[in-house]
This record gives C-alpha cells, structure tokens and sequence, in this order.
C-alpha cells in the first residue's frame, strides 16, 4: 500500500526517477516545462571538474573524458562557459590549483548579467556563492578549495530571483545549473528539456529545490548524462562536472 501511494505521488508531482542511496535523477514538470533534475547528498559522493587530459588538451565532450575514466559517473554535465578555445571564461580550480581567475566585469552576455556566481567544492562541502561575495571569503574557502567554476547569471541570490529577470521575458532557451540546499547537504543539478526562461528557469531552484542560491551554467550547449538519462551533447564542452559514488 505505502509503495503504492508513494508512486501515485510520484507521478502527481512529476518527481519519479532513478534512486539511490546517495541521490535520486528524476524528471520534474516545473511552471508546464520538463526538466530532469539530479540530487545528491554531498557525503555520499564526490563532485569533481575536469576541462583537459594529461596532454593539456581539452576534453571537449563527454566521451573523451570517460574514455580516461577508471570509475563510473553517476553524473556528467557541462559546467561552466568558455570561450572558442574551450578555455573557462571565469574562475576555474581544478584539484585545488587555480587555472583561470575571477572576473568580475560586467558586459555583454549572460556570463556579464551581473551578479555572477561560483560554485565551489570543499571536501564534502559545497557552495553557490557570488562572485564578489566568494571572493571576500577567507582565504581557506576562497582560494584553497578543490574545485571552482564561475558563470552568470546567479539564478537566486539570498532567496531571490536575479533582479534582472522578468516574468514576462520572450527569452526561451534550453538551460542547466546547479544549487545547493539550505543544510549545505545536499547539491540539485538540472536541466531543462525544452527552451525556458530566466526567470521560470529561476523558481524552480528557488520554489521546488529550494535552494537559497542557485547559479546558471549555460544554455543551448546544456549536457546532461545520468543512468539512463542523456541530454545535449552536440556541442563542444569546456568545464565539465561529474559526480561520483564515494
């Protein structure tokens, strides 16, 4: 009976998917937009960056880096902007050494909608931090963590949408990005499977994952592998972020 009802929940809020013990991918339906979204509990699993392999040349796309792999992903998504090189545009720390620094210009394109953001690991800890705000940290958290990648804009700041958002935007895209819960526990990864906007894109991190800060990755580049759930793809990649069992 339990089973059951727990099903018929699961198809009512549009939230089944694929469990485990250390997370659950599952397609949630948001504002009438699909989306898949992942979540793990952040001591159960390592969330790593990787942009190139051992000859300095980057990755590019999913394939290459699982082919050097010697453990299997729970999840690989696309994790930050680049430029036509496929270097970070932004901050990148990659095993605790810093390859690309912050920028925190404004300008032209969503990377510039100012506030931008970073999201960083720690060990078992993880973090959705503006930028400037991640930078004033101290010097543990801001320069000695494992793993960082900046991109804009902030989807939720404190709880709040961008201010630059609007509700009645014309701007649809397919998106991805990444918060944390409010415990620091647990980290939601999604993705969209059709073209939303900013500010839909925004509520379902702040309104169904709940997440206090919530930072965009990127747009129609947006890849996503996960069991069997594969997204996007097609396009050449930068950063990449991938989720391991510990």
């Amino acid at each position: 009976m339990i089973e059951w009802l727990s099903g018929l929940l699961c198809l009512w809020l549009g939230i089944c998917g694929q469990q485990g013990a250390s997370g659950t991918c599952r397609d949630v339906v948001h504002d009438s937009n699909k989306h898949v979204v992942c979540s793990y509990r952040l001591a159960q699993v390592s969330v790593e960056m990787f942009h190139s392999d051992k000859n300095k040349k980057p990755y590019g796309s999913l394939a290459p880096l699982k082919r050097q792999l010697d453990r299997t992903p729970l999840m690989l998504a696309n994790g930050g902007m680049y430029h036509e090189n496929l270097a970070p545009v932004g901050l990148y720390i990659e095993r605790g050494r810093q390859f690309v620094g912050a920028s925190t210009k404004g300008g032209w394109g969503n990377f510039h909608l100012l506030p931008n953001g970073v999201f960083w690991i720690d060990g078992d800890r993880a973090g959705v931090s503006e930028t400037k705000a991640f930078l004033r940290r101290s010097i543990k958290v801001a320069h000695g963590v494992d793993y960082a990648t900046q991109s804009g804009p902030m989807l939720v700041i404190d709880g709040k949408l961008h201010p630059r958002f609007l509700k009645d935007s014309t701007s649809k895209k397919i998106r991805n990005g990444v918060g944390v819960s409010a415990d620091g526990q647990w980290v939601h990864f999604a993705q969209s499977r059709g073209l939303v906007t900013f500010w839909s894109f925004g509520t379902l991190f702040r309104d169904v994952l709940e997440t206090p800060n919530a930072l965009f990755l990127d747009g129609s580049i947006s890849t996503m592998e996960a069991g069997d759930y594969r997204l996007g793809g097609w396009r050449p990649l930068g950063p990449i972020i991938g989720v391991f069992a510990r």
